[in-house]
Order: C-alpha cells, then structure tokens, then sequence
C-alpha cells in the first residue's frame, strides 16, 4: 500500500471534532442520550446519498451469486465485526449455506470479542485471508473500513480485483485510498463522531445499514423473497416456526391450522408448501418447478400453469 501521510489521516471527516458535542462530559444520561439521537438522526442521509452505489452493488453481488460464487465481507475491527455479523444472520433468514456469506475480521475469530485493532495494519494477512478460503473471480468482496485508511482492506481489495473477484469499498468517508482500489465505492460521509474519532457510533449505524440492504437486496434478486416474505428461511426455534405458519397465511390466505399442515405436507418447507398450494401442485411438481426457476415463487407459479 502507497504511504500514508498524517495529514491523510487527520483530514478524515470521521477523525474531525463534532462542535455540537464539545460539552458531552458535562452532560446527565438524558443530554447524552438526546445528542446521540440528534446526531444519529443524520445517518439516513449520508445513507441516501450512496444509494446508487449500493443498488449497483446488490444487482452485481446478485450475479455472482446466481453462478454459484459467494459473497465476502472482510473488514477490522467494528467494522469487521458488523460485516461477521451480517453474514451469520443470512443462513437463517434466507436458507443460505453459511459459506455463502462469509464474514472475514482481522485477528481472526477472537477478534469479534477480543480488540485486535492493530490487525488492520497487517497487509500482508489481508490477501492470505482471502488466499485461505479459496478466493476465485465468481466472487464479490465487500471490504469494510470506516476510514478507508485499513492497510488489511486495501491489500484485500486489491487481491480480490488480481483474481478478477468483484472489488467494493464500503467507507465512511469521501475520496478514500480504499475506494481507488476499488471497482465499486460505497462512500457514506457521515462525518464527525460525538465522540472524536469513534466510528463505531454514527459510522457504524451507517455500515450496519448498508450491509442490511447489500445482504437483503441480493437474496430478493435471487429468488429467495416472495412477495416481502422470507419464503428460504430455517425454522430453528419456536419463534420461527410460528413465523413459517404465519408467512404461508400471507401468502396464501389459510389459516394457521391449514398453514400447519400444508407445511408437513411440504416436507418443512416454507416456499414449496405456497407454491403448492397457489399452483394445487403436489411436493414432487411443486420442488421441480423451484428448481428448473432457480428457486423464485412467482416463475415457478407461471412454469405451472398459474
């Protein structure tokens, strides 16, 4: 990675001081709390103006997905830890295999609990931990960094771009080293902390933010959402059990009971009991039309008759 100055550092608007928040220490729990809303209420915006970065980046993402490739969050620190994050909650909600999604921290595992925040000076572990999981131009690596500074993301990116994997930057602040690595730059300016310097506030709403629309967006493009409803999802608790029941009564207008059984008649599963029952098909017509349509509801429908 190209030297970087001090000066490259200090000017970032995520490192400069929030004037509106000089006073935090002389603050009760309410002063704090109403200044933290305030200042968060301004994230939405600095998300708005990203939003044709992102949209690009959820139809490319989408495409790679659709040819059996993955998608790759790698990021230190806070950031690393909401990219882990995201990715582990794709299996349940969207009835992914857990590899594709996968989150990549700097450290490692231990990092998520443990800080590791020299890691992100480690350029070298940067490319090995994309080399590690077997990295291949049917990818798209998201690399994340508040800053856009992180010696680890750049050496990532740049790695991912060699083998010819999609190479998206997802920073917090304009003009970064990090975004002229890339071939996609999601730049969301959301400027100076509350408190100096630390991103995992208003910057880390942002990236959280972000990622929810990267991660939903390219499940809904590729099949896994009917309608608004979370049709791949795994019943793993109680709780989602009850929601599978619910979201075959949205979808098809039984009742829970009814719901229920068209359920075990589906083997379990969610998306092949609403297209048996909107196509009067049986489990065997209704899983071969999922999967001659890639697994979308609506084609599946049309490829039977309805």
């Amino acid at each position: 990675m190209t030297h970087i100055s001090q000066r490259y550092l200090r000017d970032l608007s995520t490192e400069q001081v929030m004037q509106d928040s000089q006073s935090l220490d002389q603050l009760d729990g309410f002063g704090i709390a109403k200044l933290m809303n305030s200042a968060d209420a301004t994230v939405h915006i600095a998300v708005q103006q990203a939003l044709p970065a992102i949209g690009r980046a959820i139809d490319e993402i989408a495409k790679r997905l659709s040819v059996g490739g993955r998608l790759i969050y790698i990021g230190a620190g806070t950031s690393g830890r909401l990219g882990v994050l995201d990715a582990s909650e794709c299996p349940p909600t969207f009835g992914v295999e857990p590899e594709k999604v996968t989150g990549i921290i700097a450290g490692g595992d231990t990092a998520l609990r443990l800080a590791a925040e020299g890691a992100e000076d480690d350029e070298a572990v940067g490319q090995k931990d994309l080399e590690n999981i077997g990295l291949t131009d049917k990818e798209a690596v998201v690399a994340i960094s508040a800053s856009g500074y992180a010696p680890y993301c750049y050496a990532a990116l740049r790695y991912a771009r060699q083998v010819g994997a999609l190479a998206i930057a997802l920073v917090c602040n304009n003009n970064t080293h990090l975004s002229q690595q890339a071939d996609l730059a999601i730049e969301v300016p959301t400027g100076p902390e509350v408190l100096m310097g630390s991103t995992r506030l208003k910057a880390g709403t942002a990236t959280k933010m972000v990622l929810n629309m990267l991660s939903t967006g390219a499940m809904v493009r590729t099949g896994r959402v009917y309608q608004n409803l979370m049709v791949d999802m795994v019943a793993t608790n109680q709780k989602l059990q009850d929601r599978s029941l619910r979201i075959i009564h949205h979808a098809t207008g039984l009742n829970l009971e009814q719901a229920g059984s068209l359920l075990r008649q589906a083997g379990g599963h969610v998306k092949t009991a609403i297209v048996m029952h909107l196509a009067q098909a049986d489990k065997t017509q209704a899983e071969q039309a999922l999967t001659k349509t890639g697994g979308w509801v609506g084609s599946a429908l049309k490829e039977l008759g309805k």
